[in-house]
């Protein structure tokens, strides 16, 4: 029965894969603001304006996924299955971090409209012209993809800064939204540890209500977007970079790459 059940996962899980690829994927805390010797617990989840279905934790879809605190770095090890993947006793207070990286998934075009759709929505402005250079066609071709995903969590106080962590591309809150009450939010996205200009950021503004804003934000030369902020809101803020693979063959492998960067966090109702 569990090999069965763990199957029946599997192909679940490749399913989603293969149908949530223009989607986001972050991590949704059941709550933001915890105390010391509450249990943290997160969901992750692949979805569209900020609603979407709930991954388990399986290890061989997890490249990554660690509580960062301060200067402590520790590592989530679950049971396959589990759903909530985070379900883990908070101790010290402070801003906590949470991390995860994917394993790389892989989509595969059949329709060129909908690379032409994705790449339109994420202001990839030379992806097709530079698609038609490299002489990949038009037919049937693949992306690789991979999801790194940051959510801050306030435990007690929730002092503390969020800072890089050293994923391939993340997004970093300038302020502390738990402490710092700001009005307005500024997050840097980094790409490989340095600011990437020019960049949109889509962000997803959730109120008390459950309704759902986005909007969209640029990047200015140091790599940072700003955007207001409302008290009890939730917010995910979502970056992606398309890479070009050295492979211009469709038939060899993965010709494109895209690296997916997520911040969630939530703004204390005053």
């Amino acid at each position: 029965m569990r090999l069965l059940n763990c199957a029946i996962l599997s192909a679940i899980l490749t399913l989603l894969a293969g149908t949530g690829y223009s989607h986001e994927f972050w991590i949704d805390p059941q709550s933001y603001q915890i105390q010391p010797g509450d249990r943290i617990v997160a969901n992750l989840r692949v979805g569209e304006e900020f609603d979407g279905s709930s991954y388990p934790y399986r290890p061989s879809q997890i490249e990554r996924f660690d509580l960062v605190q301060g200067d402590t770095v520790t590592e989530i090890v679950g049971r396959i299955g589990d759903n909530p993947a985070l379900d883990l006793e908070a101790s010290d207070p402070g801003l906590l971090i949470v991390v995860h990286e994917t394993t790389d998934s892989r989509l595969t075009y059949r329709e060129f409209a909908k690379f032409k759709k994705f790449v339109a929505h994420k202001d990839f402005k030379t992806a097709l012209t530079d698609h038609e250079a490299r002489g990949i066609g038009t037919e049937k071709f693949v992306e690789l993809y991979r999801r790194y995903a940051k959510s801050l969590v306030a435990v007690g106080d929730g002092a503390g800064a969020d800072r890089a962590v050293g994923l391939k591309t993340e997004i970093v809150a300038l302020a502390n939204p738990y402490t710092d009450a700001p009005s307005e939010m500024s997050v840097q996205v980094l790409l490989d540890g340095a600011p990437r200009a020019d960049a949109q950021v889509e962000l997803f503004d959730k109120s008390l209500d459950g309704t759902v804003k986005v909007s969209l934000h640029r990047t200015d030369a140091d790599g940072v977007a700003r955007f207001p902020m409302t008290a009890g809101h939730a917010y995910l803020a979502d970056a992606v970079t398309l890479e070009a693979l050295e492979n211009d063959d469709p038939a060899e492998g993965p010709v494109w790459k895209t690296h997916w960067a997520a911040l969630s966090f939530a703004v204390p109702a005053r």
